[in-house]
């Protein structure tokens, strides 16, 4: 038998879909976004029969719905502000780095590690957004040390293993992890990327041939 929506979910998706049929009402352009709906969109974040089509929607209109995604970092609920750190590993722009960096606070751990991944994940990102190691890697040392979640050390421990070839105390971090942190799912994390595990040989410089004379 077939499975039907509650009348609550039904009235949520409804929301989403009218903030969808206003934008093409009024014939704007995919790139633009008012500011009333993308806050419509933003807090559609924080209920799950909404998340999806209000991602979809917030995606669709790329930078244009940044200035939202940004105001919705400073959500109350902690499921909005995980979801605006997702979409920002997809639509990420410089100037947003330092917001990103201070999510690695936030009190809830999926916003911590939806913000860690953000940060160390290269998919979508160009030069220009690939976040400074002064600043974040003694951010992700700290979390991969500290943090009391073994999810957000994992990811921690992604993040700071994008300088384990570069930075002398990524390494060290790593290595110390991987003996010491008592998740065995952290340990096993951090020694993937730690000198000798499999992506830190993967991932080694290759040294340059010499000229053949």
């Amino acid at each position: 038998m077939p499975m039907t929506d509650s009348p609550k979910e039904t009235r949520a998706r409804d929301d989403v879909q009218e903030v969808v049929r206003e934008a093409a009402s009024a014939d704007v352009r995919a790139d633009a976004l008012p500011d009333v709906q993308a806050d419509a969109l933003i807090h559609a974040l924080g209920s799950e029969p909404r998340r999806p089509e209000a991602f979809r929607e917030l995606m669709r209109h790329g930078p244009a719905a940044i200035p939202a995604i940004r105001r919705g970092l400073r959500h109350p609920q902690p499921r909005v502000r995980e979801q605006c750190c997702n979409l920002l590993d997809h639509l990420l722009v410089p100037e947003v780095l330092d917001d990103l960096i201070a999510m690695l606070d936030d009190l809830a751990a999926p916003v911590r590690y939806a913000a860690l991944h953000a940060l160390s994940c290269d998919r979508c990102k160009t030069d220009a957004c690939r976040p400074d190691s002064a600043v974040v890697l003694p951010c992700g040392i700290h979390l991969l040390h500290h943090d009391p979640d073994p999810h957000v050390r994992t990811m921690a421990a992604e993040l700071v293993g994008r300088w384990v070839h570069t930075h002398p105390e990524a390494a060290t971090a790593l290595t110390y992890t991987h003996e010491t942190d008592p998740s065995p799912m952290v340990r096993k994390k951090a020694g993937w990327y730690a000198p000798g595990g499999p992506i830190h040989r993967r991932t080694a410089p290759r040294p340059r041939r010499r000229d053949r004379r």
